[in-house]
Parts: C-alpha cells; structure tokens; sequence
C-alpha cells in the first residue's frame, strides 16, 4: 500500500468513518428521550425503561458475528448499506411507537421492534464501517481507524442526545424518530454512491466461532468491564437527575460523549506507543474515578466532572484492547474477530439495563454508580495481570 502523510491517511480513513456517525447518531437521539417516555408517558417501571434500551444490545449481540463475516466475504460497503437500512426501519417504528402512546403496549412493542432493528443497524453499519477503514490503509494504522470510529461513534451521541431532546421540545414526541429516518436515508445515498472495494472471494470465512473467541476472549471481557460506566450513565443518568430534581440530564451524557472524543483526538497515538494493554489500565482508573465521584457527590457540577472523566476513561479502552484482539489473527479474519470482539460490548450493555433496573430498588439509584465503579476496579486488576504476563513473557524470551 502506497505511503501516505497523515492528512492523507486521515481524509481516507474519515470519508467511511462518516458512516459510523450517521449509525450513531442514530443510536444518541433516543438516548435522553425514550427512558423518560417509557417511565412517565407509558407508565412503565425503571427496569421496563432498561429493558427497552437494551433490547437494541440483544439484536446487536445475535447480529455482530453475523456482519463480521458478511463485511469480509461481501464487502464492508454491502455491509454498511444493510445498517442504515436497518437504522431508516428503526426511525419508522418509533414514529409508530409515539403516535400509539394512547396504547400503551402497542407502543411498548414497536418501541422493543425499532430497537431490535437499531441494535442489528448498529452491528452491520459499526463493524462495516470500521472494517471498510481497515481496507483502506495498512495494518500498521488499525489503531487510527479504530481510533477514528470512536470519535465518530461518541461525536454521534454527544450531538444525538440533546438534539433528540430539543427535538421533542420543539417539534413533538416524534420528532426524533423523524430525524432517525433523514439522517440514515442520507447515510444510505453516500454509501451507495462510494465505489466498494474489492473482495477476496478465495477467503475461507468460516473460521470456527470457538477459535476466534479462544483469541479474543480476554479483550472482550475487558472490554465488557469498561462498558459498565457508559452503560449505567446512557440508560439511567436521566432518572437519576430527575430523582435529585436537577435539569439538563443530556448535558451529561454530551459531556461524558466530549471527554471521551477529546481524549480519543490527543492521545490515541498512545496504543501504538506504549501498548493496549498499559493503556487500558490507566483509563480504567480514571473511569473508575469519574462513577466514584458521581457516586460520592450530592453537586450537579462535580456530576459532569464525573461523566466527563468517565467518557475519557472509557475512550481509549475499545481501540486499545481491539488492536490487541486484532493482532491474534490472520489479516483475512479481521471482520470476524471484530465481530467476536464487539460481542463482549454487546453483552455487557444488553445485561446491564435489566440488572441496573433490578439492582436499583435495592440500593438506590445514587449507590448504582459506586457498584460500577467497583466493576472497574476488577478490569484495573485484569490489565495488571495482562502487562505483568506480558513482561514476564518478554523477559524469558
């Protein structure tokens, strides 16, 4: 592959990450909006609330092996446009799902559908994205595509979560969904109108599930441990706000969304430097510390410090422990690692609606942020364990 500076290197890798965006901030703009609807509009409990959000990370979790492999025998352009379809059909329901809110379990179904099709938009339009980056640049630079996904992932959601608030503010209920529809049938026509790249057909893509997952495992399962905080505050930080009577909870999940793109803009070129590994220990322990504050603080302001430390904690964990992930296999089955590896962030944030819910009329809303700021501490002690294997490795060589 040719050399190229690093504008270059970044213009090619930005003009797919544009796809990421258009997937996520599909994912943002209910974020803010739909745990209130379920809780007041519908009537539905917190655990009802959580259950609903995580629907889409239990059609994500069936769907992402799914799309790593269609994205490395058909094409990650192919696999793109199937998630912004799967995004445009969520939009559609949730309209369906708002104008219905007179029915209160009809809604309740179309909301669980649209998020059942978000959830598989997010596995096909995420993994088809970043795999379309991989393609597109050496193997060297799979940290700066990752990297960038994440920006686009985040940016996403710090603009979606306001604006699906200001949204329902200003137009309706619906008005959201309605954005969903726009913004993905955008996606749709620049993704159909880029040329697709082409595909190694001779590629035996059937590599056995158990393989892959005996090479990735303790990536995932890192991964899953960090995605604790970002779970806890994108499903519940609004009930938490209104339950301590304080506006702006959107504020909050942007805040968490800027630290975490901040951090991802000046530091990612740390994975390659030091290692994902080393890297992933030290965001853990600010992710740990940003849930310890939010859970320590009665002050609104110490709050979004805390998100803010939290989203800059989490940042740099995926691309980090997904280069690792990465490196285990041959170049050819990089779209089913990347599969597998995001299968452990799907399983985490579908569990962690339902057990949050159940957890919270036991310990209080307040007291859910300390636990998963304990949750953190177990991942701080996994990557300290891996580096201390790793140096053990590289001093008996």
């Amino acid at each position: 592959m040719e050399s190229l500076s690093n504008f270059q290197l970044n213009k090619r890798i930005l003009s797919v990450v544009i796809f990421t965006f258009f997937t996520y901030i599909s994912i943002g703009l209910p974020l803010a909006v739909l745990p209130q609807f379920v809780n007041h509009n519908l009537q539905y409990s917190s655990f009802i609330a959580g259950a609903i959000i995580s629907l889409q990370y239990l059609a994500t979790l069936i769907t992402r092996p799914r799309a790593g492999r269609l994205a490395d025998r058909l094409g990650a352009r192919k696999v793109v446009l199937i998630g912004l379809s799967c995004c445009t059909a969520s939009g559609i329901l949730s309209v369906c799902a708002v104008w219905c809110a007179n029915q209160p379990i009809l809604s309740l179904v179309l909301l669980g559908l649209g998020r059942l099709c978000l959830g598989a938009g997010e596995s096909f339009g995420g993994t088809g994205a970043t795999l379309w980056g991989m393609n597109l640049v050496d193997r060297t630079e799979v940290s700066r595509v990752i990297s960038w996904n994440g920006v686009g992932t985040y940016l996403a959601m710090a603009i979606g979560a306001p604006l699906g608030v200001l949204l329902n503010n200003y137009f309706s209920q619906a008005g959201f969904a309605f954005f969903t529809v726009a913004i993905a049938v955008l996606g749709l026509i620049l993704a159909y109108r880029k040329p697709s790249i082409k595909v190694n057909a001779d590629v035996d893509t059937k590599i056995a599930f158990l393989k892959v997952v005996s090479k990735v495992w303790v990536f995932g399962v890192g991964l899953a441990l960090g995605t604790v905080g970002f779970g806890v505050i994108s499903t519940f930080i609004t009930l938490y706000f209104h339950e301590q009577h304080w506006a702006n909870a959107a504020y909050a999940l942007s805040v968490f969304s800027l630290g975490f793109v901040f951090i991802r803009l000046i530091l990612a070129r740390t994975i390659p430097r030091f290692g994902g590994i080393r890297v992933s220990l030290v965001s853990f322990i600010f992710e740990a510390l940003g849930l310890f504050l939010i859970w320590q603080t009665q002050n609104l302001h110490v709050v979004y410090v805390g998100a803010f430390l939290v989203g800059a904690g989490f940042s740099l964990v995926f691309p980090a422990l997904g280069v690792e992930a990465v490196k285990q296999v041959e170049v050819h089955h990089r779209g089913s690692a990347l599969g597998v590896y995001n299968a452990f962030l799907d399983i985490a944030l579908m569990l962690i609606g339902p057990i949050a819910g159940l957890l919270i009329p036991l310990i209080g809303m307040q007291n859910l942020y300390g636990t998963a700021s304990g949750a953190i501490l177990i991942a701080v002690a996994l990557m300290a364990y891996l580096q201390w294997q790793n140096s053990r490795n590289i001093r008996y060589q």
